[in-house]
């Protein structure tokens, strides 16, 4: 029996859809400025697992992933307020973001719905906020939605409103109301990008835009909403907010938020400068090291990098794959001739566990174990079946898809002897006593790359796998 943890009610509960067999499902997209960067690819890789799994019961699902194609840093970016060459600027940019999930293995969307397709949506959500006096006209022109005519406001992140607040820009309370309320539709001049409405020329806030798409393609209830937990304020509360106000039986039956990543004991993100680029760590990594790190941790726990555990990643995999090295000379078998043991149940409880990933991976560990002690008590036909449970079972967590020989001739590093090794490490000794340390870092760097660290003590430096 499957449970998830529900942001809304912060306990798990027992996953059950509105529908027999089919998930509606909704995770918040990329703002196409910049190309991704590693808190997208955690983000999607985690929820990739979660349909890997819902398909793997039996399940249909329509997923939708929106993408905001107008924002003011994506406004900030094009300068000349020209349409065509911000579409193309974005077009660009979203090519490039596909490139990365692609490598990543993600499967892709039921649905991409893009903002700018979706204005008129908008524009009817906004219409009826305002006839239910949900929303109101500020003093520059803004549609802003009134937060005091909600009042289960901050039930999702379970935060005082008064506090929510402190942060906010002091200056837009002169248009407001209330300085909590948020913007619906911007307004702005002719000859900036937007578009006519009601209100006048303006374009989009933030948070509608999500209430609106999915409204249409989902109606007011389906069953997960999901996105980083940095979206749980204000993005989702203002969307629960404004879409319980735009229809009273508005209801997401699973909220599920996935933790950050921290970088030198500080969140990554654009804003802050931090953030690490996508493509950067898939051009050194294989995309199922890259997977197995972003979810050896739980995916509502943070996630610190380093890029030293991406060298251990890479050992874990080259294990798995040595695992299943022979499964390419496997035969027809019967495997109902062969007794099983509970390592799959194990797996699955784990799965079903609110999608506990670090115990599904050490059941496939376990495996691996058992596939060498069969090899060594020369029992074949147990081997045969533990190396294609290992294949199975992997494969819903998004790894084990490469043919186990081409993994280790293309997808991973040469082997340095022992020799090698210490003749590397005298060298690197001999630059740091003349104090050239580009050439040092290198030699580190190289040394790394090939899955050995060193450590520097008083007076020698060691090295390990």
């Amino acid at each position: 029996m499957l449970k998830i943890f529900n942001t809304l009610s912060k306990k798990k509960e027992i996953f059950r859809t509105i529908l027999h067999k089919h998930i509606k499902m909704y995770v918040c997209g990329v703002t196409p400025y910049d190309t991704c960067h590693i808190g997208h690819g955690r983000t999607f890789i985690i929820f990739d697992i979660m349909i890997r799994y819902f398909q793997f019961l039996g399940y249909k699902i329509t997923y939708i992933r929106n993408i905001t194609d107008i924002d003011d840093k994506i406004i900030k970016l094009v300068k000349n307020n020209n349409m065509k060459y911000m579409q193309n600027i974005v077009s660009n940019i979203i090519n490039l973001m596909h490139t990365d999930l692609n490598k990543l293995n993600i499967i892709h969307p039921t649905i991409e719905p893009k903002v700018t397709k979706h204005i008129n949506e908008i524009i009817q959500f906004i219409q009826i906020l305002l006839e239910k006096q949900h929303a109101y006209i500020a003093n520059n022109g803004d549609v802003v939605f009134d937060v005091s005519s909600y009042q289960y406001y901050g039930q999702l992140s379970r935060q005082k409103t008064h506090k929510n607040f402190l942060n906010i820009n002091f200056i837009d309370t002169f248009f407001k109301k209330h300085c909590q309320d948020f913007v619906l539709w911007k307004k702005c001049l002719q000859k900036q990008i937007g578009w006519l409405s009601p209100w006048g020329y303006g374009r989009p806030g933030w948070h509608i835009e999500c209430s609106a798409i999915s409204y249409k393609y989902f109606g007011y209830n389906f069953d997960i909403h999901g996105g980083g937990n940095d979206l749980i304020f204000p993005h989702h509360e203002n969307e629960i907010a404004q879409s319980q106000c735009m229809h009273p039986l508005f209801k997401v039956n699973f909220w599920i938020h996935t933790g950050m990543i921290i970088i030198n004991n500080t969140k990554m993100s654009k804003t802050l400068q931090n953030d690490i680029k996508l493509k950067d760590i898939l051009s050194k990594y294989n995309n199922e090291v890259i997977r197995y790190f972003f979810t050896i941790t739980h995916y509502r726990r943070p996630i610190i990098f380093h890029e030293e555990k991406l060298q251990k990643a890479c050992i874990v995999m080259k294990k798995l794959y040595r695992a299943i090295y022979n499964i390419s000379k496997i035969k027809e078998i019967n495997l109902k001739n062969i007794p099983c043991s509970n390592l799959e149940k194990q797996f699955y409880d784990a799965m079903n566990d609110d999608f506990n990933t670090p115990k599904a991976y050490s059941i496939l560990f376990k495996i691996s174990h058992n596939i060498n002690i069969a090899y060594h008590k020369k029992n074949f036909i147990l081997q045969q079946h533990l190396m294609l449970l290992l294949k199975k079972l992997g494969n819903i967590l998004g790894i084990l898809f490469y043919n186990p020989k081409s993994y280790f001739t293309n997808h991973t590093t040469k082997i340095l002897h022992k020799l090698e090794i210490e003749q590397l490490i005298q060298k690197r000794c001999v630059a740091r006593k003349k104090k050239l340390w580009g050439e040092a870092d290198n030699i580190r760097n190289f040394l790394q790359k090939n899955n050995i660290f060193l450590e520097d003590l008083h007076d020698k430096t060691i090295w390990k796998l």
